[in-house]
């Protein structure tokens, strides 16, 4: 893009005015920093426990089910959903700092919260849908920390804080299951601290890590986060000091309408991407456990391993993304994105004649044999049921995944994700132009939380009832459906500025 603007009407006149723009440039820059770094943060909190909820849940509650593990799962992004325009509406009437250090208190209140599951008498699987419900409220700070890059980047600054905003939290996503992974040898038993009734394990631990991290991330909105808003050339339109967004004046030349069906087609194609990205994420402990016989602990251990590396993988891809998008586009990108999640799916679907091991029950019932259980002894001398459970009827006719179709699988969700999200946000950014993003990012944020709501509910209940065949069947049809409506609407897919003959696409 180049920007239709001569160099004179953005050179200073005075050696003054240089030092000034300078001055204010160097802390609109260190005020995105921490932007990055809350988003990364935001990210490790998530990821730290992702991999450890279903062995937790199991081990406080024996009641709890696959199936009610989606809808713990769920409980995160429920509440970013609800909390997310709240946030948006905050930080466009206040300083978005007081929306920022709100929502990192909740978030680690919660966490402490869930460190202590398994003090309740009963009913310990719905304290942990609580506590997953309040920490996802504290999440939706990402409306916040969107539409402060949005507002803070000119239009080519913006595809590059995006991506690096989202290599911030591929980041997190690396380090939160790495963590997780290394905190796992602290063991299930762990052992206690009598004086604030703790007991300090490899499911307590990643959620009090979270918690002091979080103490870090206020402390670093207090001290350095400063307010600033550029237009799309880059020229400060915000004073440092804090005037509501609604009360900036939006000079003349960008006045204009918002393509509402280019905003309502970027959320509906961040909602499909943040659907597929959560039933991965939501299956990928229970798959692993059925298919390949894992034990919990090894469940968390190998899969922790796996999304880490796959972290890893995206921040190679955001860096490869900055460089594609800027000689074909964020459109492209966004459609050879979905088109690799489509593979990474299709690749997954059962087949050949391997069946997985049964963990079965003991059967009374005469007319049957009684078949052994598979078990994995565990370190105090009991054993552990390991393989798919006799309960769920697909497991007795429905093949195998294999364990490389799983790992080639990961491996390009991991290329194909991170391509698809910092597109998606990025595109939206750049429609909605020079207005206040905060609302409409905050919209953006729960249309995401509600498909990581919605994802985990489906993928577990299609899952235990029917088995992964049907469950990625379905989600191999839902995203050739978002490449369609892609290709569809591709034409109004396009900057605010270029829609209107500011800028030079």
């Amino acid at each position: 893009m180049s920007l239709i603007e001569s160099e004179d009407e953005n050179t200073p006149l005075l050696r003054g005015d240089a030092d000034g723009i300078e001055d204010a440039d160097r802390s609109r820059w260190k005020s995105i920093r921490v932007m990055y770094f809350t988003m990364f943060l935001s990210s490790v909190g998530f990821t730290i426990v992702i991999t450890s909820i279903w062995p937790y849940l199991q081990k406080i509650d024996n009641t709890a089910d696959a199936s009610f593990l989606g809808w713990v799962v769920a409980a995160y992004s429920l509440g970013q959903m609800v909390a997310s325009p709240l946030f948006g509406l905050w930080s466009n009437h206040r300083p978005r700092r007081e929306a920022l250090v709100c929502s990192i208190f909740i978030n680690i209140s919660a966490n402490i919260y869930y460190s202590y599951l398994y003090l309740p008498s009963s009913h310990n699987k719905y304290h942990m849908l609580l506590a997953r419900a309040f920490v996802g409220f504290g999440a939706g700070n990402v409306a916040v920390v969107r539409s402060y890059v949005a507002g803070a980047t000119s239009l080519k600054e913006r595809t590059s804080a995006m991506a690096n905003m989202s290599a911030c939290q591929a980041l997190g996503f690396i380090l939160g299951p790495a963590l997780q992974a290394a905190l796992s040898f602290i063991g299930e038993k762990g052992f206690p601290v009598e004086i604030i009734q703790l007991n300090f394990n490899m499911y307590t631990a990643p959620a009090l890590l979270a918690a002091c991290f979080g103490v870090i991330n206020i402390l670093l909105v207090i001290i350095i986060l400063r307010e600033h808003r550029v237009d799309d050339h880059g020229k400060q339109i915000r004073a440092i000091n804090y005037v509501s967004e609604e009360q900036v004046a939006v000079a003349s030349d960008v006045e204009g309408n918002i393509d509402q069906i280019a905003v309502l087609t970027s959320n509906i194609l961040f909602f499909i991407i943040l659907f597929i990205f959560a039933v991965f994420e939501t299956i990928s402990t229970p798959l692993s456990m059925d298919m390949f016989a894992w034990t919990r602990k090894e469940a968390v251990l190998y899969n922790g391993i796996i999304l880490a590396t796959i972290g890893f993988e995206s921040i190679i891809v955001f860096l490869v993304v900055k460089v594609i998008s800027v000689r074909i586009g964020d459109r492209p990108v966004l459609w050879g994105g979905l088109a690799i999640i489509f593979i990474g799916f299709f690749i997954l679907l059962p087949w050949g004649n391997h069946y997985p091991k049964i963990q079965w029950a003991e059967l009374k019932n005469t007319s049957m044999p009684v078949i052994a259980l598979a078990a994995t002894p565990l370190p105090n001398g009991t054993m552990e049921p390991t393989g798919c459970p006799f309960e769920q009827i697909w497991c007795q006719y429905t093949p195998a995944i294999h364990l490389a179709q799983y790992i080639t699988s990961d491996i390009l969700i991991g290329v194909g994700y991170p391509a698809c999200n910092v597109m998606s946000y990025t595109l939206y950014s750049k429609i909605l132009g020079p207005k206040p993003q905060g609302v409409y990012m905050g919209w953006l944020t729960a249309s995401g939380s509600g498909a990581r709501t919605l994802g985990p509910v489906f993928v577990s209940q299609v899952y235990t009832i029917l088995g992964p065949r049907w469950a990625f069947s379905l989600i191999c049809s839902i995203v050739l459906a978002a490449i369609i409506i892609l290709t569809a609407m591709y034409k109004r897919l396009i900057a605010f500025s270029v829609r209107y003959g500011r800028i030079e696409e």
